[in-house]
């Protein structure tokens, strides 16, 4: 650097952001103590009842999902993709990463939905929540996992909770776009007929948001499947553990497996949530209403 660039000031934010940290461990420790017995609570019977039926019982279930939600040509998919997967010797990390993954998508989506509904219906809120939404999404996957392990130590507790975090922000902007999407003169007409703010909220806005909402699921599932394999790093097992310790060992064979486990699983996810939102009524009357 030249001389006139050291007249630029070096704000220590990290330090700031550090000392932040370090304040919240000491004062909140209990409160802490206490979401990780939470999360390992639901993590912990959901991983055991995916891994104790043998595995043709898991991917029947899900190939009847698929056939029911989709198409039967998607629940065959579905069988044989499952099926390339549990012959592989990482059935009980893949189950293991799928319960990680709908404990932090729900998680994320109890947080998300409410906040998006706040944040279309305050615009000062929105105004307020959008900057941090863009810090959420363009920081580094990796730079959440260390105030989690700071917090929660090693394990699949801090994977998760930093998968909560990492995977929110489409939640809750879907969410918001979808209730901003409705057609004002249908609000109107509620407003005409004398319907209460809550009354439109609930039973005009968030239907006919609905189809957007999903798609904010969708994207908050997909997110937390990518997260939650980088959560490897921290022990939160699953198939996260298979990547790391072979990149870590260089064993490519075992690395592809690993990675084809989460294709398969991340495509079955994504194909079965879209059809979740294609089945709702709203999605429904647009359709016909485009074919009309």
């Amino acid at each position: 650097m030249s001389g006139i660039d050291d007249l630029l000031p070096y704000v220590r934010i990290g330090e700031a952001f550090k000392t932040g940290v370090d304040w919240a461990r000491e004062q909140f420790s209990p409160l802490f103590d206490r979401i990780a017995a939470f999360v390992d609570a639901l993590v912990e019977p959901l991983t055991d009842l995916l891994t104790a039926p043998p595995a043709i019982v898991v991917i029947l279930i899900f190939a009847g999902l698929g056939w029911w939600l989709r198409s039967w040509k998607f629940g065959l998919g579905t069988a044989v993709g499952l099926s390339l997967v549990a012959g592989m010797p990482f059935w009980e990390e893949t189950m293991s990463t799928l319960a990680l993954v709908l404990v932090a998508s729900g998680l994320a989506l109890l947080i998300a939905v409410p906040l998006g509904i706040l944040v279309a219906e305050n615009r000062r809120a929105s105004a307020l929540a959008r900057p941090v939404l863009d810090l959420m999404q363009t920081m580094p996957a990796f730079v959440y996992l260390i105030p989690a392990v700071s917090f929660f130590s090693i394990g699949a507790v801090p994977g998760v909770l930093a998968t909560v975090v990492f995977s929110m922000p489409p939640g809750v902007r879907l969410t918001e776009l979808g209730l901003r999407q409705v057609d004002r003169e249908v609000i109107e007409a509620g407003e005409a007929f004398g319907a209460s703010p809550s009354t439109i909220l609930l039973r005009t806005k968030l239907p006919l948001a609905l189809p957007t909402i999903m798609t904010g699921v969708n994207q908050v599932i997909m997110l937390a499947l990518s997260m939650v394999v980088i959560a490897g790093m921290v022990g939160a097992g699953g198939l996260g553990d298979v990547i790391i310790k072979a990149f870590s060992r260089v064993e490519v064979d075992t690395g592809f497996e690993g990675g084809i486990a989460v294709v398969i699983l991340a495509v079955v996810l994504d194909r079965l949530t879209d059809s979740l939102g294609a089945r709702t009524a709203s999605a429904k009357a647009q359709r016909a209403m485009q074919d009309a």
